[in-house]
Order: C-alpha cells, then structure tokens, then sequence
C-alpha cells in the first residue's frame, strides 16, 4: 500500500501533468475555434461557459480565511490571469501558429524564477540570469524567423503578446502562491472564470453574437473544451498542485506544454515550423535546461507570503 507520504507527492504531479497536457492542447483548440468566432468572443465564451458549470459547485467549497489586504492579492490574480492573459494569448493565437505559442510558454518559469528574485530577493544565480538572456534570444529568432502565412499571418506581433500573457501567467503564479493556502483552489479557479466572464462581454457583444449560429460545429466543440477542460481542468489541477508545493517546482512542468503545442499542432492543424524556428524553439528549451541543471532551492510557502507582504 503506497505510504501517505508517497501519495502526497503522487497527486500534486498528476495535477501537474493534467494541467499541462490540456494546456499544450488549448493553443491548437483556440485556433480551430477562432476559425469562427473572434478572439473576444472565444474568450468569453469559455468563460461564461466555465462560470455556469462551476457555480453548482462554488456553494459546496470551503470558506476562505479572508484576511485584511487579500482583497488586493484577489484583484491582481485576476486581472492578470484571465484578463490580461487571455487579452494577449487571443489576439497572439490569430496572429502566429498554435505551436510557436507553446514554445514560448517554455519561459514561464524562468519569469516565476525572476518574479521570485525581484519580490523574495531571492538569489538568482547567473546560469539563471544567462538562461533568461538565451530563451529571449530564442524568443526573438522565433519571432523573426517566421514567414507569413494562412495561420500566422504575423508573428512577430503574435509572438510579443504571448511573451506578455507569459509574464502575466508568471505574476498570477506568484501572487496566487502568496493566498493559496488559506484559499480552495477551486474558488480561486471559479473566482478568475467569473471575473473573466465579466471582463470579456463587451468585447463578446461587440463581435455580432447573431453570427455565432453559423459556426461550424467543430469551433463549438473547441470553445466547449476550452471552458470546461482547459478553463476549469488546467488551472483548477495547477491551482490544487501550486498549493501542495513551491510555486517555482510547479511552474517548471510548464516546460511540457511546448511538446504538447507542437504535437497537436502538427497532428490536428497541420502545422509546420521553419528552420530558423526550429532551430529557435531548441534554443528556448536549452535555456531552460539549463536553467533546470543549476541547484534549485524551494521556495517555502511562509517565505512567499513574507516576501510578498513586504513588496506591498
């Protein structure tokens, strides 16, 4: 019989590995489905679409402790993830392909590393701080070696507002570690959906819904995975993981959604990256190998919320 020890560590990292295969799989998801709506109308849709399916269960969950100032903490996870993210990763899908997004979210936790440095004053040691300079460098070639086409007619902007919904996720990861422990983590998954759901109507009633009965069925399909599988699956498992460990060890299984991306890409988009990219996207995922190959020292939830307390 596995030792409850054992099974303490089982369960955050098949949250983890959940979170990331859905969320590999999302990019190529939002792609199909903006083949018939707009990117504000894709993300309200998953939104709205994961606040109804949630709020059944939203009565059930544990109270929060809510202490004075969380109010604050609340209000920046929200409005960097969904808001800001899903702003920039929608508009960054309908300008470059699903697969050079995923590659570029390889960086996130090379951002949550440097998130930690500026907010805990934690060490970030120069194999770290050249590991960063390299991923950008691959960031960059990505960007600039790609060619125009029917499913990335602009990369280089497509690849910049993914960069921003990386840095935004990066934010989120670290403020939501500072409350994760007095707050469920499916509140806080439920919490971002409904937040988003309000943020994105005006954009949502701006993009003709009278057109959305002419959808192909297989943009609904996409926008129903998205709000339930990716909206509420991935971030409720990453947000249940992100509790029972570091933030920094659960932002590295991020490194698994360019795999993902690029999988899925290719099988169910028919996707294809250029030498220049390829030779890009290698760079990236040497950047944070090698910034995976350094000593990592875990960040302690209490060290977190003292770090964070004094940044405010």
């Amino acid at each position: 019989m596995p030792s409850p020890r054992s099974t303490s560590r089982v369960i955050p990292l098949l949250c983890l590995l959940g979170a990331v295969t859905f969320w590999g799989t999302s990019f190529a998801a939002i792609k199909s489905a903006m083949g018939s709506f707009s990117p504000m109308t894709v993300i309200w849709l998953r939104m709205a679409l994961a606040t109804v399916v949630f709020a059944p269960v939203w009565f059930f969950l544990p109270k929060p402790e809510y202490r004075r100032g969380d109010v604050k903490w609340l209000a920046l996870i929200t409005l960097l993830q969904p808001c800001v993210y899903y702003l920039a990763e929608g508009y960054a899908i309908r300008y470059t392909t699903s697969s050079a997004a995923g590659v570029i979210s390889a960086i996130v936790p090379l951002l949550v590393g440097v998130g930690a440095w500026m907010f805990l004053r934690e060490h970030l040691s120069a194999r770290s701080i050249a590991a960063i300079g390299i991923s950008l460098v691959g960031v960059a070639m990505l960007s600039l070696g790609g060619q125009a086409q029917a499913s990335a007619p602009n990369p280089v902007l497509g690849n910049a507002l993914e960069l921003i919904a990386m840095v935004s996720a990066a934010g989120s990861m670290i403020a939501l570690k500072h409350i994760s422990g007095r707050y469920n983590p499916w509140f806080l998954t439920g919490l971002q959906a409904a937040v988003g759901a309000v943020f994105f109507l005006p954009g949502a009633i701006a993009g003709e819904p009278a057109s959305w009965a002419a959808a192909s069925p297989g943009a609904w399909g996409a926008v129903i995975y998205l709000g339930i599988v990716v909206s509420l699956g991935a971030f409720g498992l990453y947000n249940t993981a992100v509790t029972r460990m570091p933030a920094n060890r659960a932002a590295l299984a991020i490194n698994l959604v360019p795999a993902v991306a690029l999988l899925t890409g290719w099988l169910a988009l028919g996707e294809s990256l250029g030498p220049v990219q390829l030779a890009a996207c290698g760079i990236i995922v040497g950047a944070v190998v090698l910034a995976e190959t350094g000593s990592k020292t875990a960040i302690p939830a209490e060290d977190i919320e003292t770090g964070l307390s004094r940044a405010s």
